[in-house]
């Protein structure tokens, strides 16, 4: 995976990411945490997605089916719990 492989997006108020194979992209994977959006006053999320979290993600994601290289045309998404 690159640098560049996970950012922070919001989709219907929950704290997310995407990623996909640098070497080869093929299906994205679209990952919601489950935790809520925390933004404050600026444009910057209050909360951020560690390293770690993104790599459990994608092993996850792997688990479940996940092929990084092929592109079958559609995101693969995986839905997470809120840790609690």
């Amino acid at each position: 995976m690159s640098r560049n492989s996970w950012c922070c997006e919001y989709h219907l108020g929950t704290l997310g990411y995407v990623v996909e194979h640098a070497a080869r992209p093929g299906t994205t994977l679209v990952v919601e945490t489950g935790r809520p959006a925390v933004m404050g006053p600026d444009p910057v999320p209050a909360e951020l997605v560690l390293p770690r979290e993104v790599a459990a993600g994608i092993r996850a994601a792997g688990s479940s089916g996940w092929t990084p290289r092929s592109d079958d045309g559609s995101p693969f998404e995986l839905r997470l719990c809120a840790a609690g």
